[in-house]
């Protein structure tokens, strides 16, 4: 059989607090009809006391190494692809997440591409393995909590509403024999780079004041009106880039599809590209229950895609996110037996 890189196990955590559509209504001031069709969220879950970044990225650690039926000492590279915002400022969470899972033989490192990640680390995952001979197992796992960035009254900033917390995780195996990862694509335009920031507490408004903390949420530092427009006229055609792309250096298109995990967006803009693609909302599923879970969100669709039957063997998956800055990704997984 021919070298590859497989999925061997995923697992996921999401907190038991959840915040109703309602209650995000309340407050924020706007109607609730506004996110249940529009933002397009019932609910979204938010972190307890205990629900730090890096814990709900090893509690899905452990539940996705206990799905691949491997011992933690297996794991020789721990990719961290969550969140910057993590339990403390200019910190590791890969070297917490190893100690806390038992992962005693493994190396690793954080890396960010912001919602984009967990694709970037499926590249970076399977590359390590391909150009080493002494890694076949790497585990990437990634916890999410940039509900704490997002100000709920900031209406500017209403596409953000439906961020919440939570965290999953991916066993990647070398020559697996199953669920292959194929080729992922990306695109960048760096002149959104600082369109959309938490404006204090990096090293470009430093010393903090102590006004500042009521700043420490995401902002839209040029006007919001221009911000959308351009960010709206290129958007799909990136996305669409990026898809075409990866399935055309996999050996397919997009008549191939069987399912698509896609990032939590607005409603509209879910179903136009399930349209463009021309595929059935049964191909896919819309995170309403969820909200967005930044790079978690790919990894919570194929496990809800596989639970409910939407996804099965010999299908070809497609994931696609976008990380602010901003980035466009794709990746695509042949799920299944893999065949010569």
């Amino acid at each position: 059989m021919r070298t590859h890189v497989g999925i061997a196990g995923m697992g996921m955590y999401i907190p038991d607090n959840f915040w109703s559509a309602e209650e995000m209504a309340k407050e924020s001031g706007m109607p609730v009809e506004v996110f249940i069709e529009k933002v397009g969220v019932k609910r979204k879950p938010m972190p307890g006391p205990d629900d730090t970044t890096s814990y709900m990225g090893i509690i899905a650690a452990k539940r996705a190494i206990e799905d691949a039926g491997i011992d933690p000492k297996e794991i020789d590279v721990v990719i961290w692809d969550g969140a910057q915002h993590k339990d403390y400022p200019c910190w590791l969470a890969f070297t917490k997440v190893c100690h806390e899972i038992g992962a005693v033989n493994a190396w690793g490192f954080d890396m960010e591409s912001m919602c984009g990640s967990r694709i970037v680390g499926l590249e970076l995952g399977k590359a390590i393995m391909l150009s080493r001979d002494d890694v076949n197992t790497v585990l990437l796992v990634s916890g999410y909590r940039n509900c704490d960035l997002i100000n709920l009254k900031y209406k500017e900033g209403a596409f953000l509403y439906d961020i919440g917390a939570g965290g999953s995780a991916v066993v990647l195996k070398k020559n697996y024999g199953y669920n292959e990862v194929l080729t992922t694509a990306h695109v960048v335009d760096g002149s959104f780079s600082e369109d959309f920031v938490v404006p204090v507490g990096g090293s470009k408004k430093w010393p903090m004041k102590p006004e500042d903390i009521n700043e420490m949420w995401f902002h839209i530092t040029c006007d919001p009106k221009d911000f959308k427009q351009r960010l709206d006229k290129i958007t799909l055609k990136n996305w669409y880039h990026v898809i075409d792309y990866a399935l055309e250096k996999s050996g397919y298109t997009r008549a191939d599809i069987g399912y698509l995990a896609m990032v939590k967006i607005k409603r509209s803009a879910h179903n136009a590209i399930l349209k463009e693609l021309n595929l059935r909302e049964d191909q896919s599923l819309f995170l309403e229950d969820y909200g967005h879970l930044g790079q978690n969100d790919v990894t919570i669709s194929m496990i809800e895609g596989l639970k409910h039957g939407r996804i099965k063997d010999g299908d070809v998956i497609v994931m696609v996110s976008a990380g602010g800055g901003w980035t466009w990704n794709a990746g695509v997984v042949k799920w299944g037996k893999v065949t010569e």
